[in-house]
């Protein structure tokens, strides 16, 4: 088997040392050639070379950007109607803080632990396919979101160090929202079969639970999205803290479904457009899109082989 390593030198995470455990671990097992990232992009220009040369697998060690950076590379040449077969399966060893994707893939936190379990599906040859996310041109694999969160996603972008902490996080979180609160753009959601809804001041796309990570606790915006269904959306139509505080209380608590009047809320659904009059930012893993006046969600099953 022939693979490659990806790593982010700069993922909250990673360390030279821990770096070359892991390389000598796959090391033993394939045969490994291996990538330190060095500016934006790099980890996708290198996963799309990889695939065209034939590699078998590409394991992705940083953080979730560096995750769907390497996904996207892998994908760059594929229609999102006709997936190739034969694109490299993705191995992922956690490097970053929060590490959504794996932790919903069911994979440990500890990068030790993360190649132990690697190493066992190699041998034994198990994976597994995945349905991903895809907003106009880019893939996801565990989120997006238009307003509010792409708003503190592109705040944290121009603050961050490697040390980015939770409570990085929720002070940017709780700073965007009394700007939001003070007015914003109004988005109108479109769903298939539907009639569309204006007036909403938010809205949040999953393609698997959970949402994201508070430090270690699962935040669970739609509890029945996974990787084997189609998109998850949660929109509120306003903002007012005792909307917050109410959907705040249901996603801590783990609610099995949110409720609210001003909640729309949907399941397994494979198209989502969102439109606005003004520019709004757009968010994807993590990851800063742009300012779009028009995005569409689309579910793309069964869209990338995992090692597991």
């Amino acid at each position: 088997m022939l693979a490659l390593l990806v790593v982010n030198p700069q993922a909250t995470a990673t360390t030279p040392a821990g770096r070359d455990v892991l390389a000598h671990a796959l090391a033993s097992d394939v045969k490994l050639e291996i990538l330190e990232t060095s500016h934006r992009g790099h980890a996708a220009e290198a996963a799309a070379q990889a695939s065209r040369d034939g590699f078998d697998l590409v394991v992705a060690h940083g953080g979730d950007g560096t995750v769907n950076e390497v996904v996207n590379g892998l994908l760059s040449g594929s229609d999102p109607r006709r997936i190739d077969p034969d694109i490299p399966m993705l191995g992922v060893v956690p490097g970053g803080s929060a590490n959504v994707f794996a932790g919903a893939l069911g994979l440990p936190r500890d990068p030790v632990e993360a190649t132990h379990r690697l190493l066992q599906a190699i041998e034994t040859g198990h994976s597994r396919r995945i349905g991903l996310g895809r907003v106009n041109d880019r893939w996801f694999t565990f989120n997006a979101g238009v307003g509010w969160d792409a708003e503190v996603v592109a705040a944290v972008e121009r603050r961050r160090s490697k040390e980015a902490s939770p409570a990085l996080y929720v002070r940017t979180a709780v700073t965007q929202y009394l700007r939001q609160l003070r007015g914003g753009p109004e988005l109108t959601v479109e769903l298939a079969g539907e009639q569309p809804v204006s007036g909403i001041r938010l809205a949040f796309v999953c393609n698997t639970d959970p949402w994201t990570y508070l430090g270690t606790k699962p935040l669970r915006l739609i509890p029945g999205c996974s990787f084997d269904r189609g998109l998850g959306l949660f929109a509120l139509r306003r903002l007012a803290p005792s909307t917050i505080v109410r959907h705040g209380s249901q996603v801590l608590r783990g609610a099995s479904q949110p409720k609210g009047r001003n909640l729309l809320y949907r399941e397994d659904v494979p198209h989502i457009r969102v439109t606005s009059t003004q520019s709004v930012r757009v968010q994807v893993d993590g990851d800063l899109l742009g300012e779009q006046n028009a995005v569409d969600f689309f579910s793309v099953p069964d869209a990338l082989r995992v090692a597991l």
